[in-house]
């Protein structure tokens, strides 16, 4: 009897003092497009709130850029932007749906395309890193200039100012506590010719311009995103100069701050570099595209990364983000309307990563397979 007793005590411990855990989720469940066009709001109000919250998504990054009425700088605002109110539309049906939202601005580089400078530096051409670089007529890559963006003089003594402006007026009207900046891409920077920047390590620059944007943010307890290739060695990794720096900015992830998040992007390839940024101590989620058969392998290994990982290093591995390169207008619209699922494409993406980070989550050993 006695023997029984002490069965029943050892069950009910068991039962009672080790409860069922939860299976491991993903921190982020991202998704990241071009705010919409003012005609484009309703839509994408309900898409929010029709394909976003059903898979769960609680991170929206939104670019932003110059599509909204700024107040602190009307010059900057595109011909037709989101008013407050519009923006607020937003802010509700995210906060209806517990969705983190991230307004975007492209700062240092992306600062024009093909033939057409951005809006900042069509008003502040003073700010422009390489103002001796036309603007060509009829746009081609490769060229005899290197232009892929132009980017703005990191050292200018007016250019933070109005970027800080932009920053906190977003960031308010968003109600939120992280704006991504961008920093993709930046091919310009320290240039030979510029009077400030001239002769200075690269490394340094672009560190110091993402540490000077986080300090200011973290005044307002706000955290910075920014996309991750500038930090990558791209020559000793083989990623080359889109998804990784060959102008030897990638020592500048020694040199950020902790507190960055780092959005780390890969479109051709399924590279592994998310474990390369959380051993240098960064919070780092993985960003697909348009290759639905890449983006269930990332998603995968973001898994496996935090299954496998030391209790210091998984907290580091932060997620998935689907990013999409075309207007809100245009991926609805292919959302939509398109039936083949096989073609790589940004809306078959989107639904690969979410139904594989779903089909994980709930059965968390099917990576093992």
């Amino acid at each position: 009897m006695r023997k029984f007793a002490n069965l029943l005590f050892i069950v009910f411990s068991l039962v009672f003092t080790n409860p069922v855990v939860a299976q491991d989720e993903l921190p982020v469940r991202g998704f990241c497009i071009a705010a919409p066009q003012v005609g484009e709001l309703d839509d994408f109000v309900r898409f929010i709130g029709e394909e976003l919250a059903p898979r769960q998504v609680n991170v929206l990054v939104l670019r932003v850029d110059y599509n909204y009425e700024f107040e602190s700088h009307p010059e900057l605002r595109d011909e037709v932007a989101l008013s407050k109110e519009q923006v607020k539309r937003l802010v509700d049906v995210c906060q209806k749906h517990s969705i983190r939202l991230i307004p975007q601005i492209n700062l240092l580089g992306h600062q024009s395309w093909a033939s057409d400078l951005g809006n900042f530096l069509k008003v502040y051409p003073q700010f422009d890193e390489t103002p001796h670089v036309e603007m060509p007529e009829n746009y081609e890559w490769p060229n005899n200039d290197g232009l892929y963006c132009k980017s703005y003089c990191p050292l200018h003594p007016g250019v933070h100012g109005v970027v800080f402006d932009l920053m906190d007026e977003v960031c308010d009207v968003f109600e939120t506590d992280a704006f991504h900046a961008g920093m993709d891409e930046v091919f310009y920077i320290g240039d030979d010719q510029c009077p400030r920047c001239s002769g200075r390590d690269k490394a340094e620059l672009f560190a110091g311009e993402v540490n000077k944007i986080q300090n200011h943010l973290a005044q307002n307890n706000r955290q910075l995103w920014i996309w991750g290739d500038r930090l990558l060695d791209g020559k000793t990794t083989g990623m080359g100069m889109w998804e990784a720096s060959m102008n030897n900015t990638h020592r500048a992830i020694d040199l950020i701050s902790k507190d960055v998040v780092i959005c780390d992007w890969h479109y051709e390839r399924p590279d592994k570099s998310a474990v390369y940024f959380a051993m240098k101590g960064l919070n780092v989620l993985t960003c697909p595209w348009r290759n639905p058969a890449n983006a269930v392998l990332q998603t995968r290994d973001m898994f496996d990364f935090r299954a496998s990982a030391t209790p210091e290093m998984k907290v580091r591995y932060q997620g998935m983000m689907q990013t999409v390169w075309s207007g809100a207008g245009a991926f609805m619209k292919e959302f939509y309307n398109s039936k083949d699922t096989n073609i790589n494409s940004a809306s078959n993406c989107f639904r690969a990563m979410f139904d594989e980070i779903e089909e994980l989550t709930a059965n968390p050993d099917q990576n093992k397979k």
